[in-house]
This record gives C-alpha cells, structure tokens and sequence, in this order.
C-alpha cells in the first residue's frame, strides 16, 4: 500500500466528505489529509482501523512475552498443569 497516492488536503476532504467515506467502506486505502502542506492526520474505515488495533494488541503481548523469557519469568508447561489439576482437584 502506498500512501503517497492517496494524499489530500483538507480542503479534498471537506468537498468530497461523503465520497471519501464511501471510497473508505468500499476497502479503499487510508487517506492521509494534509493541512497547511504538512501531514497531519490518516483516516482509513472502522473495520481496518479495528484490524490494526487487535494486531497491535498481539504484538504486545509477545512483546510481553519476549520479556518475560529474556527475564527468565518462565515455567514449564508441565509445572502450569500440574499447578493447575491441583487447584481443580482442591474444589472437588
């Protein structure tokens, strides 16, 4: 995906609100709305903005993850399970 195709200045955005919305919901790509000759925002529809922030919230938590090995804050698997069929077999 390029953005450079799909720069407009606000003044695009304000004529054409409608078309660019529709464009959007269509899987149009984000549009980045420039002010002034300076980028200042992208807008993109709900559904992709959705996607990337369910991406973003994975990445952190292998982020997290990553951390947590280089840290050695680990168990085994087999620790977890035997840690967790006691607590299961304490409610019994």
């Amino acid at each position: 995906m390029r953005l450079s195709t799909q720069i407009k200045p606000i003044s695009f955005l304000k004529a054409n609100a409608a078309d660019v919305l529709h464009d959007l919901a269509q899987g149009g790509a984000p549009m980045v709305i420039t002010q002034n000759g300076e980028a200042k925002a992208v807008i993109q529809d709900i559904a992709a903005f959705e996607q990337t922030q369910e991406t973003l919230a994975l990445l952190k938590v292998l982020a997290l993850g990553a951390q947590d090995i280089a840290a050695s804050r680990t168990e085994s698997a087999r620790d977890v399970l035997a840690r967790l069929k006691a607590k299961l077999s304490a409610r019994t």
